[in-house]
């Protein structure tokens, strides 16, 4: 039979992430497939939500289970939309010495294979549109003593998000994956109660200062399985308050007394609209951040240094939307928009760093210094001041949000200088997440791949790049849209991606997950001539 509505498999859905897992995705109508292991309680947890859902017991370390599991759901539903690999065993924190094999391989057998099959049973039997979410963790991307079985897991299990996203994205599935830092759940309460984790110190390792909340997690992987993620494939998201982002000695964050407030529920979210600066707003995919901040009722400040088009765009959006001529490598300029925007509205609740220019294309030994300031000059220090204005202007909740670039990661030869902008971008970014998160200020960078705009048009018609090669480089087939990187910048402003601070968000079509030889899509001939390019 086939059912309306998604299909989701949660697994470990009965306590913490898994659990708040659960009521997220069953506030959004969603039916849930509870999993967990004998004796958890799976079964009432499911009864309790409602008779549309099932609750079913697995032990994702044993092949049957799963091959039973996924029995059950097809003859139920007839569809599976969404797998969340949540089901994991913590670490031990063992010495080396202390850590029997038996206890390594249960890790590897639970956090690693047990995701493995339950994905490759997913995927036979997904239709295109669906996706797959990997809860993996900090510590499979930074080390830690004493965690050994844990974080080799989770980082197998992010590899594993990159190569399955790659070789499945031909059938139209996606693969993501969230590494949640120090999360509030019955796993580190455990931990703490056997002297093997002291929560306040963890507390003070985190610029935000506070541990995550389970649903702060639940509402991330919400995202990457949502169809406003469609172009996000083989991402991983840190979810760590800025952990990764703090890279000095001491502490982070000041200490606070006893349990922060926010660490043990949802803060009541504010419903007036939010002031948002974009940079390089009135064209591309400046322009389509513009437009999803204005549709959620947003004021709009388009700041560009095309005054005409700013002008055109502010007109149509209506409301208090506004234009401002603005060149960002001019730091008057810059400090004079943002004192007008202090006296007009009081100060500014979201920067969106968007304005940005590409190189000559000179080979690197005819390049000159002056070729490199000039991209620097805009894509660099005017990020740089934007972000130290606006920060004057913020309260706390305030975001900065820098549009990096696929560059940021594997920089492209003769595009030097773009390349080293947008890597010294993101560094920015984290810079910023520990400096700012004990004020309440979160930083995010958007990394776009190959977006269709007309920059990339013209950047075409020029001869500068093949859009048929770049089209077979792309695992999904195809370039993204504009409102693609618009819809992963609002939710990172968003209240949604409250625990987020200092994370680059790739939204690429799988471009970095791939690191084989050849042609990354099977798709590219079909999609392409389809959109008639």
């Amino acid at each position: 039979m086939k059912h309306a509505g998604r299909v989701v498999i949660i697994t470990g859905a009965v306590g913490g992430i898994g659990r708040a897992l659960v009521d997220v995705l069953a506030a959004d109508q969603d039916t849930i497939v509870a999993v967990d292991l004998p004796g958890t309680g799976v079964f009432e947890l499911a009864r309790d939500l409602g008779e549309q859902h099932l609750g079913l017991e697995c032990d994702v370390s044993r092949e049957g289970d799963i091959l039973a599991l996924y029995g059950r759901v097809e003859a139920q539903f007839g569809q599976i939309d969404v797998l969340i690999n949540n089901a994991a065993v913590g670490p031990n924190v063992a010495a080396t010495v202390d850590t029997d094999v038996d206890a390594f391989r249960r890790r590897l057998a639970v956090n690693l294979i047990g995701p493995f099959v339950m994905a490759r049973e997913a995927a036979r039997r997904m239709r295109p549109g669906g996706a797959i979410v990997n809860v993996a963790s900090m510590s499979g991307v930074a080390s830690n003593p004493r965690r050994h079985a844990y974080a080799a897991s989770k980082a197998g299990l992010i590899s594993l998000t990159k190569s399955l996203a790659c070789e499945w994205a031909y059938r139209g599935i996606r693969v993501t994956a969230v590494a949640p830092g120090c999360v509030r759940t019955p796993m580190t309460a455990e931990l703490e109660r056997a002297g093997k984790m002291d929560l306040s110190a963890m507390r003070r390792r985190v610029p935000m200062g506070r541990m995550a909340r389970p649903d702060e997690i639940a509402r991330a992987v919400r995202f990457l399985a949502s169809a406003q993620a469609h172009y996000v494939t083989g991402s991983v998201l840190a979810v760590d308050g800025g952990w990764m982002s703090f890279n000095q000695p001491g502490d982070a964050c000041p200490e606070v007394e006893g349990v922060p407030l926010s660490e043990l529920s949802c803060p009541a979210q504010r419903a007036d609209a939010r002031v948002v600066l974009v940079t390089g707003g009135a064209n591309g995919i400046g322009a389509a951040v513009a437009r999803r901040f204005a549709a959620n009722g947003d004021t709009v400040v388009i700041a560009d240094k095309d005054r005409t088009a700013a002008t055109l765009l502010a007109a149509l959006l209506g409301g208090k939307n506004i234009a401002k001529s603005v060149d960002v490598a001019v730091e008057a300029e810059v400090v004079a928009v943002f004192e007008e925007l202090r006296e007009r509205f009081g100060g500014v609740d979201i920067l969106v760093n968007g304005a940005s220019v590409v190189d000559t294309f000179v080979a690197g030994i005819e390049q000159m210094p002056a070729d490199i300031e000039r991209v620097l000059h805009v894509n660099l220090t005017g990020a740089f001041v934007c972000a130290r204005e606006a920060i004057k202007a913020m309260r706390p909740g305030g975001v900065i949000l820098n549009l990096g670039s696929i560059n940021s990661f594997l920089p492209f030869a003769p595009r030097h200088a773009y390349g080293a902008s947008k890597a010294a971008m993101d560094m920015l970014t984290r810079c910023m997440a520990a400096e700012l998160g004990p004020a309440g200020i979160r930083t995010a960078t958007v990394a776009p791949g190959y977006i269709r705009t007309p920059a990339i048009s013209e950047l075409a018609k020029t001869g500068h790049i093949d859009l048929a090669t770049i089209g077979r480089r792309i695992p999904l087939g195809r370039m993204g849209r504009p409102e693609d990187v618009a819809d992963a910048a609002f939710f990172l402003a968003s209240s949604d991606a409250s625990y987020i601070n200092g994370s680059i968000l790739y939204v690429d079509g799988g471009w970095t997950a791939f690191g084989d030889a050849g042609n990354a899509s099977e798709l590219y001939d079909e999609c392409f001539a389809e959109a008639g390019v």
